[in-house]
């Protein structure tokens, strides 16, 4: 009695989280934005805001002593250029390129309207008049290709002349140079085209999209009639883009198509050049994506070779890991030997080396210093749930761990890998930015904190975010739980599960709260609900075999899983068996609605947000990667679909989507919605007019939030 009063008085000193200062920004963290190292190996720059003078500057930092050396650009000194949204320099750093107005398109893409900074003579000229994608610089800065209304451009920034160098780009039929919907989205970069070495040559992917389905979006909008967003999807096993590599010559003002056939080029998901001139380096893959072939094209000739086949019995992942030396050796990551590895090949495809071996996970691939010979990488060999940095000899020898704090690590390197800057955080600790000697990891210097945060959040409700592992169908799975401050073990608490559970995933990481961990704290300490989050099989970081188990099942052994998970915890003494709920957005909206309606006497209530309902409705790559295609694997998607599980729902549950989700369309939900009524069944569902995947804008996630917040408070 004693020590549940001392509680109380503690408790008394300290507020609640609310969702107003959650979405409203009061937790935000202070970051270093747009760090870029500079090539002399010891200044680097960010772009930094002034709120008194309302100018963004472009400063540059020396590394030993963190003193401000200049400033390169100033939208103060700039006439009708108050701010700057993104920059990035040419090669030798004369010129900057920056922008001032960005159009979202989808996830990556933008449009938008560009400028040249000249660094000597503080000059700045316009790209072009108007919005466009993806502009890059040749390597000696002068001059800048980019795309618009799906055809390439190049500007010589000398003479200002702009030459249009291909013609037959049109809406919804081709594109040249930049990616179509599912590229982006799944294979994760919109530029598709890329400057050689010397700049006399651009290479780039024409996506000819003519035979891909339409989908089509209403857009509510504020108009007397809505208008339709018309784009090109491609739901699994539906036609997909068709894809060629070609090559302009800037020399001859010819292009060159590249014939890829005798290769494994349904797809091109990677195109980099070596750091030989007339040698470009693709990534093909089939469409199962089990195969990816790594290719050397001859821009000479247009002749090419095979050098290296990475294949996997389910799909192997692509990744922006291949990294060139001098000589075209070259490092790549493969998941071959079970776990995700690091190798070294000579420039004919040779194996030279397995660099990293042992049962973790290589995370990140940082680089290659050509003066020390070492290798630096991120990985999970100090535990799944933490990252680390490290340096390696080629040969797999001397490996130094150059962190030390536990929890999440990430480097970002100087251009002569003499230092770098470790952004750290951990669960109780928010990001903290120092600078250290790459070569054996030794603190130099702390950049910056947010301890003011961190102090500001004494005098809320935060409790601790405990760490552990659950066993349940024969695997030991990573679990964190949040207990209210208030936890009394004599006493029943609802118990709430969120996860995602998609291949590859993790929640269960020892870095610092999201947005969602706030909500959870405030779901804990305001209503005493315990909230677990449990990464099941199929997510990532745990080797290979675990991760892929779930290969042609998605939503089976994860959904397992959640059902094994709940039970067990439910037979905890402080645990309300009869009170347990479960939410997730879009795989975790899949998985929270299939886990209701499967098993209806685990599960209480459920929140599913922006979800996937059937496989079929999603797009070719990312389902297919997983599934194969629903002509090869029928039971694979229905069997494991909500839709088919309706009859089993009992329980409480709120469906929720964007109607303008370019993503996972809003069709999803529909379908689902009329399942629902079909099998009268009562739930409740809201539809937010015109919002995307992440249902943000304005208002919109606090409204969502006071939403599922209520739903929880009077249903579990």
């Amino acid at each position: 009695m004693l020590f549940s009063t001392v509680f109380t008085t503690l408790n008394a000193q300290h507020k609640n989280i609310s969702l107003e200062e959650i979405w409203g920004g009061a937790f935000r963290t202070q970051g270093l934005d747009v760090l870029h190292s500079m090539a002399n190996g010891n200044e680097y720059a960010v772009l930094n805001y002034d709120r008194q003078t309302k100018s963004s500057t472009v400063d540059v930092y020396n590394y030993k002593t963190g003193e401000k050396s200049h400033t390169l650009l100033n939208t103060a000194e700039l006439d009708g250029i108050n701010y700057l949204l993104s920059y990035e320099f040419s090669k030798d750093e004369s010129k900057i390129l920056f922008t001032t107005d960005l159009q979202q398109i989808y996830r990556r893409s933008s449009r938008g309207i560009y400028y040249v900074y000249d660094v000597a003579s503080k000059q700045f000229s316009l790209v072009s008049k108007n919005k466009i994608q993806e502009p890059t610089f040749n390597n000696d800065g002068t001059k800048i290709a980019y795309g618009f209304e799906n055809n390439l451009y190049i500007k010589d920034l000398n003479s200002g002349k702009t030459t249009q160098i291909t013609t037959d780009g049109k809406k919804n039929s081709i594109i040249n140079g930049i990616t179509d919907w599912v590229y982006e989205e799944e294979f994760a970069f919109v530029r598709a085209f890329e400057w050689s070495t010397n700049g006399d040559k651009i290479a780039y992917i024409k996506f000819d999209e003519t035979e891909v389905p339409e989908f089509n979006m209403d857009v509510y909008g504020n108009e007397l009639y809505p208008s339709a967003d018309t784009f090109k999807y491609p739901k699994a096993g539906e036609a997909n883009s068709k894809v060629s590599l070609h090559i302009y010559n800037l020399n001859s003002d010819a292009t060159s198509t590249v014939d890829l056939s005798k290769y494994n080029s349904y797809y091109i998901p990677r195109l980099k050049w070596t750091n030989d001139n007339d040698i470009v380096s693709v990534q093909l893959a089939n469409r199962h994506q089990n195969v990816i072939d790594l290719v050397f094209v001859n821009a000479k000739n247009n002749s090419s070779e095979l050098i290296l086949s990475d294949t996997d019995d389910a799909y192997v992942d692509v990744t922006d890991n291949l990294t060139f030396l001098n000589n075209n050796s070259f490092f790549w990551t493969s998941e071959k030997d079970g776990w995700n590895h690091i190798y070294q090949y000579d420039k004919n495809g040779k194996l030279l080396n397995q660099v990293t071996k042992g049962p973790w996970e290589v995370t990140s691939f940082y680089g290659f210093d050509q003066n020390t010979g070492r290798v630096y990488f991120q990985s999970t060999e100090n535990g799944s749930v933490n990252r680390d940095v490290y340096s390696i000899l080629p040969s797999g020898k001397n490996k130094v761990r150059l962190t030390q704090q536990t929890g999440t690590n990430a480097a970002d390197f100087s251009a002569d890998f003499s230092y770098f800057i470790n952004s750290f955080s951990n669960a109780t600790t928010p990001p903290v930015y120092t600078l250290h000697q790459a070569k054996t990891g030794k603190v130099l210097r702390e950049i910056k904190n947010n301890n003011d945060l961190k102090n500001r959040l004494t005098s809320f409700k935060i409790s601790p975010k405990e760490f552990s592992t659950i066993t349940v169908n024969g695997e030991e799975l990573n679990m964190y739980t949040i207990k209210p401050l208030s936890f009394d073990a004599s006493k029943q608490h609802p118990l709430f599960m969120y996860q995602y559970s998609g291949p590859g995933s993790q929640n269960v990481a020892n870095r610092w709260m999201g947005a969602n961990d706030y909500w959870h704290q405030m779901l804990a300490n305001e209503y005493n609900i315990i909230v677990v989050c449990v990464d099941g099989r199929g997510t990532g970081f745990k080797g290979r075999d675990f991760k892929k188990m779930t290969q042609k099942e998605l939503g089976k052994y994860e959904v397992e899983d959640q059902i094994a998970v709940a039970n067990k915890l439910s037979q905890l003494p402080y645990i309300d068996a009869a009170r347990t709920g479960i939410w997730g957005w879009s795989y975790g909206g899949f998985m929270s609605s299939n886990a209701l309606f499967q098993a209806p006497e685990t599960f209480e209530m459920a929140i599913a947000v922006a979800p996937v309902t059937s496989w079929r409705f999603y797009d070719s790559i990312y389902t297919e990667r997983y599934m194969q295609t629903p002509q090869e694997n029928a039971s694979g998607y229905d069997e494991n679909s909500p839709i088919t599980h309706v009859d089993g729902l009992k329980g409480k549950y709120l469906l929720v989507h964007g109607s303008a989700d370019d993503n996972v369309h809003v069709q999803n939900s529909m379908r689902l919605i009329e399942a629902l009524i079909q099998a009268n069944k009562q739930f409740d569902w809201r539809i937010y007019p015109d919002k995307n995947h992440g249902i943000y804008g304005g208002n919109t996630r606090l409204h969502l939030y006071t939403l599922m917040t209520d739903f929880i408070k009077n249903n579990l």
